[in-house]
Parts: structure tokens; sequence; C-alpha cells
């Protein structure tokens, strides 16, 4: 079910406007039940935060033309609340700071299916990159979507060798570029004959501080995450930590010890990791995740209200709640529970203050005040 384009066109102004991350895009449209009624409150909930201009919102003039530039490309949005989001992203204990909305290049259809992700050095060797293509290869064979970033080396080795059955391409840039270059025609018949997602406009260039975001994609939409090979300080070990917080097997394959590239992933089984030398470990993991009856019943997606009414607080509870937070992150949970507020009341004032940019998010969804 596609919305109507005034719809889409108000989620996607809402998701780039100023201050709006994917947190308090979920707050907005928890409180006021969809986009447009959420972009005509930014004003005030930005200036009873305290700030001294009313937030604007994104222009409709930009969001037209990002939405072109998007169907120009072959490109669709998935929109978090709504049914044609991943459902693996949408549940909230899983992935809190799930993309507001995606493009998506290719076939959607195949985020129905069982998923895996197989991410490891960009500078792989030769073994790694041979392991890689056969478990990518024998796991695609069994139905399972290989999921990766298609970066060089383990990451297009998988998705070269999943290509017949379906695979799935997070990008960190938009997806105008084909980043690293030597994959542009590998990311031709991804969306040929896969799908490619990317939660930034189109137009967004390779930057190094967007590929960490990228990873918790890569992450959340997956069972699990093999490395194949990673360094000590290789980007493959932040999406591992992602799919601890979420809650998602992490399994590796070991390497020599002799090797700098296989410290990381060696390191994950010191950890407690899955050890993987086949796709039948992979399965022995999965097969559990795959058959779990609840999965489906978890992470339905929420689906605002058009007539939901939020909440007023008044001046005097606004100030306790306030002065309830300070300089030390603290869980939203922890300012229920002290403030002894409606938990609706709670989201609205931190919705404000999230606008007025007086707010900072931390590790572990916790926030604290400027």
């Amino acid at each position: 079910m596609s919305l109507p384009l005034n719809e889409q066109l108000a989620y996607l102004r809402l998701a780039r406007t100023e201050k709006i991350g994917p947190v308090t895009f979920q707050r907005l449209i928890r409180l006021y039940g969809n986009s447009e009624a959420a972009l005509e409150a930014l004003p005030e909930l930005s200036s009873r935060g305290g700030r001294k201009r009313p937030l604007k919102a994104y222009s409709l003039a930009k969001a037209k033309q990002e939405y072109s530039d998007t169907q120009k490309l072959g490109g669709q949005y998935l929109i978090w609340g709504t049914p044609n989001y991943p459902t693996a992203l949408a549940a909230l204990a899983a992935l809190p700071d799930a993309p507001p909305l995606i493009a998506a290049h290719g076939h959607t259809h195949l985020l129905q299916r069982p998923m895996v992700a197989m991410v490891g050095a960009r500078n792989a060797s030769a073994a790694a990159r041979k392991i890689t293509s056969q478990l990518a290869g024998d796991l695609s064979a069994n139905g399972i979507i290989i999921v990766s970033g298609l970066a060089r080396g383990v990451d297009g080795a998988a998705h070269a060798a999943a290509l017949g059955q379906g695979t799935i391409a997070v990008l960190g840039n938009g997806a105008a570029h084909a980043y690293p270059p030597e994959n542009a025609a590998l990311q031709d018949r991804i969306i040929e004959q896969g799908l490619l997602l990317a939660e930034n406009p189109p137009d967004t260039a390779p930057q190094a501080s967007l590929f960490p975001r990228r990873n918790r994609i890569i992450s959340g939409l997956s069972l699990g995450v093999i490395v194949v090979e990673a360094a000590r300080r290789s980007g493959s070990l932040i999406t591992a930590r992602f799919a601890g917080e979420h809650g998602r097997e992490v399994m590796a394959v070991p390497g020599s010890p002799l090797d700098a590239r296989c410290l990381g992933s060696n390191n994950l089984l010191r950890d407690g990791a899955s050890l993987i030398e086949t796709a039948d470990d992979v399965l022995g993991v999965l097969r559990p995740l795959i058959e779990r009856p609840e999965m489906e019943a978890q992470h339905r997606p929420f689906l605002g209200s058009p007539n939901a009414s939020p909440p007023s607080i008044d001046d005097i509870d606004r100030h306790t709640l306030i002065e309830l937070m300070g300089p030390v992150p603290m869980s939203v949970n922890d300012l229920i529970e002290q403030s002894q507020m409606p938990v609706q009341h709670v989201h609205l004032v931190l919705l404000e203050l999230d606008l007025a940019g007086r707010l900072t998010h931390e590790h572990g969804g916790k926030i604290c005040l400027i």
C-alpha cells in the first residue's frame, strides 16, 4: 500500500527538518498520529521548549525535488509507521533510532524473507573472499537473504555470490553515487536482481561519518551478523556491536592469529560469538529464530491515527520535569518514574526541548539537558 503523494512529501519534510532525528521523528508521529499534524505543531513545540526563533520545517520545494530525484533513480520510500516499512526495523526495543524513511531501489519483497548480514575487511585476503563466497552462496540457496554494505572486499564478495537469489545492499551515501567506484556495476546488478537501501538523500556524497550509522541498519534488518575478517579497529566490529545491542546473533569465521586482519573477528569468538565454518553452522544458529512464531507480532509497525489528540501540559509540570533533568544522562523510564507524570506528558516535554536544541541523546537511549 502506497501513501498519497502529499503524505509522502509531509513525511519527507518532517524527516529532513533540522533538529529532527529518528527518535524525535517517532515521538512526533506517536503523539500527533501523522506527519501533516506533526509539521503544523513544530513552531509552537520549539517555542515552548525555549527556542528563540520557531523551528521552520524543511521546505516543500526541496522535498518535491528529493522525491523526484529518487523516482528518477527508480526508488520508492519505505516510511516508519506504515505497512511497507521493514518489520525488522520497526521494533522499538530492537532499533530505537530506526530511520524515519528509507529509499528502496529494487525488489522490496526480499525484506519479508529471513536475512543475515555478512561483513568484513575491505582489504580482505583471498581466503576471506573465498569463504565469504561459499557461505553467501550456500545460505542463499537455503532461502536466506544476504545483507551487506557494498564496500570493497568481504561485502562485495558476499553480494556477488548471493545475486542469483537476491541480496540487499545498504548504502551510507545516497543512491545517486556508486561507492566504491569499482562496485558501480555490482550496484546496478543489485538493483536489477536484489534491493538497494539508502537512508540519506540521493545526492549525499560518501562521507566517513555516515558509514557507522549505515551499519545499524545492516544489523537491524538481520537475524544475525557474520564477521568474516576484521582488524581490531574495523568498522565491521561496529556492526557486530550493534547486533549485540539489537538482540541479534553475532557470528564470526576464525582466522589466523598471525594475520592482523583477523584479530578483531577472533576476539569476537573469544567474547562468545558463534564460530562459523559452514552454512550449516549459520543455519543451526538462525533456524530457531526463523521458526519463532512471535517474531512477526513483535515487529508489527506502528500505525498512526489521523485523529490523534496530543496531550497538553501546564507550565508547573513542565518546569518540574525540566528540574529533574540535568547534564548527567538518564533514561526516559527513570524520568517517568521520578516525575510520576503520564508517559505522553513526558514525551511532549522532551519533544519541546529536543526541537529547541536543549536535549542530547546519549548511548543506550539516555538523554540529558544542555
